[in-house]
């Protein structure tokens, strides 16, 4: 599956989501748009690469700023996915068709789609070029090209999907599976993984083992279970509040956890799933299973590898307070793609996308940006089909709530929010640019109690 069209897996609101600008609920929720397969002009004053949360944000703002006929956006996925419910999918709380849209649904009315890929990043002479060598011409980038899936760095997959007893939340394509190898399980090991890489949203790969374990619980089955997370990280997560409301979870409910484990090879033929100890290099674990839910390794696109545009690991080099690239000051990162110290979430593209839209607005007066991106990002962990912990942080790895209360307890409100009300949010604020994270409203709550 294309990363591009997929947008990462945790997203956060408030209540102050309702307090839209005037005029955002007239707006269509089916905007018209022009479609072609290559770009109509060669020319644009803004050129937004890819259609994932960042980047249909930022084409809305930059619409509003520049005009419609003078934004486009390259992106080759006919579908746009909100990612962020596929935990629940995996779970069975959710159908997958409630997280699709056409691309064109979501595309502002009036903005260029190139359906196209890019190949090519030419900085110094401020262009990119596309599939079948098509060359176009920018006066300001923003690249939102997300990150990309490496399923085949496992052995045996992705082809191990043709078996049962085996999913991904991670994608369209295996998401379903995850919900039926829960539905079939009968006795043994239900395994869970986390990737030795960065990924988008590090509490989904443990959420479905909530999920998983209270299925099991409901049906009757848990008995026969050994439910198991096998992590390459060392901690449970990297946030030590909710890291250890998390420990408490896990103990309550008698889950195991093994720390530096991270899986090499699935031979879904016989049902078992190897992992190397990372303590001890090139010893490696067989464990046989039942279910297996595989987080994937992942990485920035194959585009900006080696990009003039990314630094050596493959990411966007941008600074991490303005979203501006360090080299060029016409080109700009959000999202996924970006070397930003936070975790990748559709949380932190919405905070992102507020502080960019104000970077921009100021680049292009010829003004050095004043507003700072605090690295915010947002995960609804999951911990039941009617419970969730709301982690919220910043770059220091240090608790940024949104409201006065314990943010580290179990709630069923919260569930509710990351079920219903979040999508909602997603289609209706964030994708049309009206929706810049939590920030003013967690200003007026906690202003409210002094």
């Amino acid at each position: 599956m294309s990363a591009i069209g997929a947008v990462s897996s945790c997203l956060c609101l408030s209540p102050g989501v309702w307090l839209l600008k005037p005029g955002m609920q007239k707006m269509s929720s089916f905007g018209l748009h022009t479609a072609a397969r290559c770009a109509a002009k060669d020319y644009y004053e803004v050129l937004v690469l890819g259609g994932g949360a960042g980047g249909i944000a930022m084409s809305a703002r930059m619409k509003r700023k520049v005009g419609a006929a003078n934004v486009a956006v390259v992106e080759p996925s006919k579908t746009h996915y909100y990612q962020p419910l596929w935990t629940l999918v995996g779970g069975g709380a959710k159908q997958l068709a409630a997280s699709a849209r056409p691309t064109g649904s979501v595309m502002p009315q009036g903005v260029e789609w190139i359906k196209s890929q890019v190949t090519a990043l030419d900085p110094d002479k401020n262009h990119v070029w596309l599939e079948n060598d098509i060359k176009v011409s920018y006066k300001y980038l923003i690249i939102a090209l997300g990150i990309s899936l490496h399923y085949e760095k496992i052995k045996g997959l992705p082809e191990g999907f043709n078996h049962p007893k085996i999913g991904s939340n991670y994608s369209a394509q295996t998401v379903e599976k995850t919900w039926k190898a829960l539905q079939d399980f009968k006795e043994g090991n239900a395994i869970f993984t986390f990737p030795n890489t960065p990924v988008k949203c590090a509490g989904a790969p443990q959420k479905i083992m909530y999920l998983s374990d209270a299925y099991l619980r409901k049906t009757g089955r848990r008995s026969k279970a050994n439910i198991m997370f096998n992590t390459s990280l060392g901690v449970i997560f990297g946030v030590k509040k909710y890291a250890d409301a998390l420990l408490e979870v896990i103990k309550e409910r008698n889950l195991a956890v093994n720390y530096k484990r991270n899986l090499t090879e699935v031979r879904a033929d016989k049902q078992e799933a190897v992992f190397e100890n990372l303590d001890k290099p090139g010893v490696t674990e067989v464990y046989q299973y039942e279910m297996l839910h595989v987080t994937p390794p992942m990485g920035p696109p194959a585009v900006l590898i080696n990009s003039p545009v990314s630094d050596e690991s493959g990411w966007v080099d941008v600074d991490k307070e303005t979203l501006q690239h360090k080299k060029y000051p016409n080109i700009f990162g959000i999202g996924d793609c970006t070397n930003l110290p936070t975790s990748k979430t559709a949380a932190a593209v919405a905070a992102q996308s507020g502080v960019l839209d104000k970077t921009i607005s100021l680049v292009m007066k010829n003004e050095l940006p004043v507003k700072k991106y605090d690295g915010y990002t947002s995960c609804p962990l999951v911990t039941g089909y009617n419970k969730v912990i709301l982690a919220e942080f910043d770059y220091n790895a240090q608790p940024l709530e949104t409201f006065p209360i314990d943010q580290s307890k179990e709630r069923a409100t919260m569930y509710h929010m990351k079920a219903d009300m979040m999508p909602l949010l997603y289609w209706n604020a964030l994708l049309k640019g009206y929706w810049g994270g939590p920030a003013p409203f967690r200003k007026l709550m906690h202003l409210g109690l002094k």
